[in-house]
């Protein structure tokens, strides 16, 4: 346990459920949030579904106090980081180090969408205050700013891994005894840029997403944000409180295969899995359960599922992919599936592989699909894979 990063405060807002526990009632339901758009503005409204956070930007900024005209990932991202402190009893006038290293891939593409619209049309009527805030770091900021966290600010950019690395980028600082605390996650809103960039990849499913499923057509995109305040042993004691978990594994790899295609041996998959499993000290079969990255696509679910049988036969975890309830959030996913990781070691429960009907016929092992109780969970992998080959996977253990 020497220099492991204890987990003292989660926060989250997704499709199925504005805080923590509106998020577990939802999975322990088997309640998904993906439907029809209502807030994005999109010509595939009607074609499409999406896993859309269920509050309009008016709603969002009433909830934390910042203005609705800020970029949609800043309202996501201030409501989960400050749940996660608010959980966890981080005040603003702390006296130890803390951090915030939050992850995005649109920042404030959506403001920008909205000044574009109106420029093409009249280069006299787009209102430029409506691209301040447009790079991913500029939301990063707005935030931190917000909480009052002034240690250390940082952004990561990696596509779908962004917030995984984000995660064990401030565990590794506390590990280093650069932080005492790190707020760490990541956040991102549904924009048309988003929407239409990875239908033009032909990955969307026009129905419900099936990861895993012999007959799965793509992935649904979603919006949300997830923070965890990590804490050091003496930070911990400061806060009075008992941790949720640990966080004892983590590794990034890239398989440098494909600019949005994962390797079909999953190279990169199985490197970021065995990193992780020896930065913990642990062996495959300690594992209790894999959080799957699980998009939904022919090309991630094979070469996930590919990776699992090589570094896992012939004694295979439980396991199943939470974006059937979320859609695709991208940056945020990683700390997403991270708190649902956390909250399966919690509550001794295995969330289930929403509408797997048909499994992958390739493979001798199958997603969970229905909810399991009283499971006896030490450890849990979560992968986080993203384009460009940027993998990475934590594990989450026990305190």
């Amino acid at each position: 346990m020497n220099g492991d990063s204890f987990i003292a405060g989660m926060g989250i807002v997704s499709a199925i459920g504005k805080d923590l526990p509106a998020n577990f009632k939802s999975l322990c339901e088997e309640k998904a949030g993906i439907g029809v758009m209502k807030w994005l503005s999109s010509s595939h409204q009607d074609e499409l579904p999406v896993g859309e956070v269920k509050y309009s930007n008016t709603e969002l900024a009433a909830f934390t106090g910042l203005s609705s005209s800020l970029p949609r990932t800043a309202l996501l991202s201030c409501l989960a980081a400050r749940e996660a402190l608010q959980d966890a009893g981080w005040e603003k006038h702390n006296s130890l180090r803390t951090g915030f290293i939050s992850a995005n891939t649109v920042g404030g593409m959506d403001k920008t969408e909205k000044f574009f619209k109106s420029f093409s049309k009249n280069m006299a009527a787009g209102k430029l205050a409506d691209v301040v805030h447009h790079e991913c770091g500029a939301v990063t900021e707005l935030v931190a700013d917000f909480l009052g966290i002034q240690h250390f600010v940082s952004t990561v950019s990696t596509a779908c891994s962004s917030s995984a690395n984000a995660i064990f980028t401030g565990a590794r600082m506390i590990r280093a005894g650069l932080l005492d605390y790190a707020l760490v996650g990541g956040a991102d809103a549904l924009t048309r840029f988003t929407l239409n960039g990875f239908n033009t990849l032909m990955i969307l499913d026009k129905e419900l997403c099936k990861p895993f499923d012999e007959n799965r057509h793509g992935l649904n995109l979603g919006e949300g944000a997830a923070y965890l305040l990590l804490a050091s042993e003496k930070a911990l004691k400061q806060l009075g409180k008992n941790p949720y978990a640990r966080i004892t594994g983590y590794a990034n790899a890239n398989d440098a295969f494909h600019q949005t295609a994962s390797s079909p041996g999953g190279t990169g998959s199985f490197l970021a899995m065995k990193g992780a499993l020896e930065k913990a000290g642990l062996k495959p079969t300690d594992i209790n359960y894999i959080n799957l990255h699980g998009t939904g696509t022919q090309n991630n679910d094979i070469a996930e599922s590919t990776a699992i049988r090589l570094l896992f036969d012939p004694v295979f975890p439980k396991m199943s992919s939470t974006k059937a309830y979320t859609g695709h959030t991208l940056g945020a996913s990683g700390a997403v599936e991270a708190v649902y990781s956390v909250l399966a070691i919690q509550h001794g429960v295995i969330f289930p592989n929403l509408r797997l009907k048909t499994p992958m016929k390739e493979f001798p092992f199958q997603p969970v699909t229905g909810l399991l109780k009283n499971q006896p969970i030490q450890h849990v992998l979560s992968n986080s894979f993203g384009f460009g080959g940027n993998c990475s996977s934590l594990i989450f253990s026990a305190a």
